[in-house]
């Protein structure tokens, strides 16, 4: 499909457009004069989140600002075969996209090595390149299996309640992180991906097997045939919290 072609879009297509769009719309991510920078890896996920947003902008009665960035890490650098295919993506979108080659460890950086020090990493050049554009929101390609696996990581390995936040401000409200897909499953990005031909790259690096995300994945959807809207359960918790039966105070043990 020809991805300047939306007059044309298929059911399926449509409701993960509008899926992403309940999102946006309950959270009150997006709004008229923005200005949002696309976090860009290359992977379905992210570009899913180009698309998504470049099309419903088309149709709104507002109006809002895209710039896309992807981070290429030297030590992984995306081949030029590939790197050509993404900016021609782009092109098509009509978003403005740009690269930033940057070293994948930060000079701070001793040790051991994982993807939440990478993540850690790219945002703050996010960050700052949202703060040189004069861009107050960064938008982030984490859809709803993102998330509810982030909440059972923190439940099962950190001991503590807390969740990955659709929309989360950072410098005092100076900047807002926000997350358009956090109401779509995953499943349905691979199939926009797989369907559109969406010219998604992953990096073969060595430390993305430290993710802790691939450990809830089969945990999630083992316990997913016994509740089909088990993730939705575990999405919606955060909002119906039974203070009832929480401590009312952080040192009570009763």
């Amino acid at each position: 499909m020809d991805l300047k072609t939306i007059e044309k879009m298929p059911n399926w297509l449509m409701r993960i457009v509008k899926e992403t769009g309940r999102g946006i719309n309950r959270f009150n991510m997006i709004e008229d004069g923005d200005k949002v920078l696309l976090a860009i890896s290359g992977g379905k996920d992210s570009l899913a989140l180009a698309f998504t947003l470049a099309v419903r902008r088309r149709w709104l009665p507002i109006k809002y600002q895209l710039h896309a960035m992807r981070i290429d890490w030297n030590q992984y650098p995306m081949p030029e075969p590939d790197a050509k295919k993404m900016e021609e993506f782009f092109d098509q979108l009509e978003v403005p996209y740009e690269v930033m080659k940057a070293d994948m460890f930060p000079p701070s950086f001793k040790g051991d090595f994982n993807c939440y020090l990478c993540a850690r990493n790219r945002k703050r050049m996010l960050f700052d390149k949202a703060a040189e554009l004069g861009f107050k929101k960064i938008a982030t390609g984490h859809h709803l299996d993102d998330i509810i696996t982030t909440t059972l990581i923190n439940l099962c390995y950190r001991g503590n309640f807390s969740t990955m936040m659709p929309v989360q401000q950072f410098f005092g409200g100076k900047l807002t992180l926000i997350r358009p897909m956090c109401m779509v499953y995953e499943s349905k990005l691979r199939l926009l991906a797989e369907r559109l031909e969406f010219p998604v790259y992953n990096t073969g690096c060595p430390y993305k097997s430290t993710n802790m995300r691939l450990k809830m994945k089969p945990i999630v959807a083992m316990l997913s045939k016994d509740n089909r809207r088990l993730r939705e359960h575990i999405f919606e918790a955060p909002w119906n919290i039974n203070r009832e039966y929480l401590p009312t105070d952080l040192g009570e043990d009763s």
